[in-house]
């Protein structure tokens, strides 16, 4: 009886994997690195892979959730023409600039991202939460008109009621303020603060929630994005998300070491355009941009020169990697130093080997992760990466005055990036995020002296370091980078 319950069990786990298997094979049609490494884990733990299938694995690729409507498809692409046109004459404005090197650049994420070039921005680089809320407060009790906040993770504690009360004030004195928060970072807020915020007249939405409270098995797909637009003027982009943790409060990982953007000028409109796509997916209001709103919300700014910013995301929803791609060709232009700061370092092939091109290239390669892990798989993943940079001479650091989160990318002096998406696999084809793409010397500089202060802190984990770890560290590396695409 007992054999006979045994080989039923083995059957209907037999089929139920190969079914699995012809699915992620023949109908999800997944990266050959994703594939491979779903069918390892599919076969060696047969129940458990399943269970892990169902929470990790669902296929957006071909789901396009965010639409524009009529007026706003009109005004975009119209935009969009009259920009690639002209493209050439914006980088005639400042002769002097390394601007003409990234053209190229900029025409990509013009073509594939629809990311639009602004050179009249004025960026504040915040590394610290203190300051970043404290500046973000003070721009959201200014707010004559609206407050648009989206984040991926709102805790329950002092730093997020502050804002909730703001927020709320500033609802009952008329201004149009809408929060929206991702369904599983957002899920321990409680529901009275919510209701007192809407019943001031602020409005709500939720992205991609689950059907069942405070069970959501939608592991994958997260709005990972960190934005706050206020008056359509300006902008706030970057790493943050809101809760006493990110001031340094949690004494479990200590210092919060993170890089955030104000940005003033018309990329606060582009970071605007990105709010109300990810509010059309996430709430029930209908929001028609018309010609009052575009006054308010995209409104007319001077047209003073200052810093060149594309505001460009990445989504599970579209078949391109923009941020990714982004990164690439960043790395394939650099010609002096590339300078990497990530919480994750789990790259894909295509960014490994662009970045082991650049090593043998003579390109100054540095790269900085934190020594506090928040997710130790991911940190062993990391490690095994890193490590085999360094074989083609990577300089890699070591943080050690708390947790590194930053996410930034500075290329010799001339161009950047900060936003909220990390090096790896997750964040370049799993969840959605932002990331400003800078083309400005000066902000570039004061982000590489950030690196260069940050490196103080730093433990250089050299090549010797590396070869005498143990056996044990070596396993662990060995297991977490098999499964890397997974994680």
């Amino acid at each position: 009886m007992l054999l006979s319950l045994l080989a039923t069990l083995s059957a209907f786990i037999f089929i139920l994997n190969i079914s699995l298997s012809i699915t992620i094979i023949f109908l999800e049609r997944k990266s050959p690195q994703s594939t491979y490494a779903w069918l390892l884990f599919l076969w060696i733990f047969p129940i458990w892979g399943f269970l892990f299938y169902l929470f990790f694995s669902q296929n957006l690729t071909k789901r396009k959730i965010f639409k524009y409507n009529t007026p706003e498809n009109i005004r975009y692409n119209l935009l969009l023409k009259q920009q690639r046109r002209s493209l050439s004459q914006i980088i005639a404005i400042d002769p002097h600039s390394p601007l003409e090197k990234y053209r190229h650049s900029i025409e990509f994420h013009l073509n594939v991202s629809q990311a639009l070039y602004t050179n009249n921005n004025i960026i504040d680089v915040y590394t610290d939460g203190k300051s970043k809320f404290e500046a973000l407060f003070d721009a959201m009790e200014s707010a004559t008109t609206s407050i648009h906040v989206e984040y991926y993770i709102i805790k329950y504690d002092s730093l997020s009621l502050r804002m909730m009360d703001i927020l709320t004030r500033k609802a009952l004195d008329g201004i149009e303020c809408r929060l929206l928060f991702d369904a599983m970072g957002g899920r321990y807020l409680p529901k009275s603060i919510l209701e007192r915020f809407e019943s001031a007249g602020g409005k709500i939405g939720v992205f991609f929630p689950s059907k069942i409270k405070m069970i959501n098995l939608r592991v994958n797909y997260r709005n990972h994005r960190k934005i706050v637009v206020i008056d359509g003027t300006i902008g706030f982009v970057g790493g943050f998300n809101v809760g006493n943790e990110y001031l340094g409060l949690d004494p479990k990982m200590g210092y919060w070491r993170d890089t955030h953007l104000k940005i003033q000028g018309s990329s606060a409109h582009e970071l605007q355009l990105r709010f109300l796509l990810d509010w059309r997916a996430s709430s029930s209001e209908t929001l028609i941009i018309d010609e009052d709103c575009q006054n308010k919300y995209f409104p007319m700014l001077p047209q003073k020169s200052g810093a060149g910013i594309q505001i460009v995301s990445s989504g599970p929803d579209k078949a391109n990697q923009q941020i990714k791609q982004g990164f690439l060709r960043m790395i394939n232009n650099a010609e002096s130093y590339i300078l990497i700061q990530s919480p994750y370092f789990v790259p894909d092939e295509s960014i490994l080997e662009a970045l082991k091109i650049a090593l043998l290239s003579g390109i100054d390669v540095r790269i900085m992760i934190p020594n506090k892990p928040d997710h130790i798989f991911i940190h062993w993943a990391t490690l095994a990466y890193v490590g085999e940079l360094i074989e083609y001479d990577a300089k890699v650091y070591v943080y050690e005055n708390g947790f590194l989160h930053s996410k930034t990318i500075v290329v010799d002096d001339a161009v950047c990036s900060v936003g909220s998406c990390n090096f790896d696999i997750r964040s370049f084809r799993l969840n959605f995020e932002t990331n400003a793409f800078i083309y400005d010397g000066s902000i570039s500089t004061e982000l590489k002296n950030v690196f260069v202060k940050d490196m103080k802190l730093c433990t250089y984990y050299s090549k010797e370091i590396y070869l005498q770890r143990g056996y044990l560290i070596k396993i662990k590396e060995s297991i977490s980078r098999l499964f890397s695409p997974l994680l």
